[in-house]
């Protein structure tokens, strides 16, 4: 799921009054969702790593790599794709396994989507995949589309897997990034009519590219006075322009980062920033808050920060900011939540998973 980094128009700060969830409240009304990034087997971390009891679906990114996939010695079997089968076999028989299209491999998806043969072949490899190695179905991770015109082919290409994937014996999602400058290419409606959710990536809102400012890179609302156009964007924002297009609030999973990005030389939101620490300017979760530094959460934004040590000011999600946005999924009669990465996060009880799913379904 890389960065989505143009500038948005969404500027919707916190509402005065919450609306109430038509959902109703049993656990099997919700996705609880984990992205596993195959790359990191490479890093010792199997998919076994994860807290697999609180995780209705695993989303695993992406199936490009044959020697990650199904050659390593992965928990006792070859490779990842078959130590998650293997899983869910021995241990946890109702979770849903997607295998993930597209990210970082996303460069061929205008050529295939424009033309009606390729996407029936591409519709028909991937349902040999899902069955082949027993998967629910398929997340389409498009990155992105960047005209109507791929707009458009993107439908049709959903119709197609759509046919070729039949619900309910599949499963098809798409992740869609949380910027309007994406969001407008696409017939949201007719989209979501194809997809049982779709994962709405509420994350990198600030990072290098956002005018030089440090910002909260998941705030659920933007502030009353943003300092620049990228401080506008916000999940709330995204979520009212997906459902004022036509995607039912029920199918919106709203996704949570597992990670942080750091800014260097500032203490403050809003301040000019002289470069970021760590690779790619990104601390895994279970590595904050840093030594040293003291952690902040803006309640009126819901964001964390933590200022200090090597990071300067790192902007993520805490425990305490997940538990908000599960309130504010509830009050919105939302799909559920998803976190990019399942692997990244801390365990006991500042886990940013537990703190989701015990605001989603009740203590542990």
């Amino acid at each position: 799921m890389t960065p989505a980094h143009p500038p948005s128009d969404f500027s919707i700060p916190a509402p005065a009054g919450s609306v109430p969830s038509e959902r109703p409240p049993h656990a099997a009304s919700f996705v609880h969702g984990a992205y596993y990034p195959s790359w990191k087997i490479y890093r010792k971390q199997a998919p076994s790593s994860m807290n697999l009891d609180i995780i209705s679906h695993v989303f695993y990114a992406f199936h490009l790599d044959e020697k990650a996939d199904t050659q390593l010695s992965v928990d006792g079997a070859n490779g990842c794709l078959e130590a998650l089968t293997k899983l869910r076999r021995d241990h946890h028989p109702n979770l849903k396994l997607l295998s993930v299209g597209g990210g970082s491999g996303s460069k061929p998806f205008p050529g295939i989507a424009a033309d009606p043969t390729k996407r029936q072949t591409f519709a028909t490899s991937i349902r040999a995949f899902v069955d082949r190695f027993h998967f629910d179905g398929v997340d389409i991770d498009w990155e992105h589309p960047t005209n109507p015109s791929d707009g458009a082919n993107y439908t049709h290409l959903l119709d197609t897997l759509r046919t070729t994937l039949p619900s309910p014996r599949y499963l098809l999602t798409a992740a869609l990034p949380a910027g309007e400058w994406c969001l407008r290419n696409l017939a949201l409606a007719p989209l979501a009519a194809h997809l049982d959710f779709v994962n709405l990536m509420c994350y990198d809102f600030a990072g290098p590219w956002t005018d030089g400012r440090a910002g909260h890179h998941a705030q659920l609302y933007a502030p009353r006075a943003p300092h620049n156009a990228f401080a506008r964007r916000s999940c709330h924002g995204a979520v009212e322009f997906a459902v004022a297009r036509g995607v039912p609030p029920a199918k919106i999973v709203l996704g949570v980062p597992v990670y942080g990005r750091s800014f260097l030389g500032v203490d403050a939101v809003g301040q000019r920033f002289g470069g970021h620490a760590a690779e790619g300017g990104i601390f895994e979760f279970r590595e904050l808050p840093r030594p040293g530094a003291e952690e902040r959460v803006d309640e009126s934004v819901v964001g964390a920060v933590c200022v200090g040590g090597d990071g300067g000011l790192v902007s993520y999600d805490n425990a305490r900011t997940v538990a908000r946005k599960v309130e504010y999924v509830r009050e919105r009669g939302l799909g559920g939540m998803f976190y990019w990465t399942g692997i990244a996060d801390k365990s006991g009880r500042e886990s940013l998973l537990l703190s989701g799913y015990e605001a989603l379904y009740g203590k542990k």
